[in-house]
């Protein structure tokens, strides 16, 4: 690739970026919300992350912000869902 088509894929790439995040915006959501949402695509209920948090208690007080999710609980969530741990990130 020439110079000049380098800086005109770089150019593509951002003139890209721009339009997606002008007209397809992603919204922040709570690492709760992505869970719910996963849950919901899966088709899955509360009782079914037993495996990830370990006790039904726990999953309860998660999906009810009452407490934190652990590196643990991002590692497996991440590995259930196939996503990128990042997603379960925030708050």
């Amino acid at each position: 690739m020439t110079p000049e088509e380098e800086k005109i894929a770089e150019l593509l790439v951002v003139l890209i970026d721009q339009y997606e995040e002008a007209h397809f915006p992603i919204p922040d959501v709570s690492p709760v919300e992505m869970i719910l949402f996963l849950m919901d695509q899966h088709d899955l209920k509360q009782v079914d992350l037993k495996d990830v948090f370990g006790t039904d208690s726990i999953t309860s007080a998660v999906l009810n912000r009452k407490r934190a999710l652990a590196k643990a609980h991002i590692k497996k969530l991440a590995a259930k869902f196939h996503v990128s741990p990042a997603l379960f990130f925030g708050d």
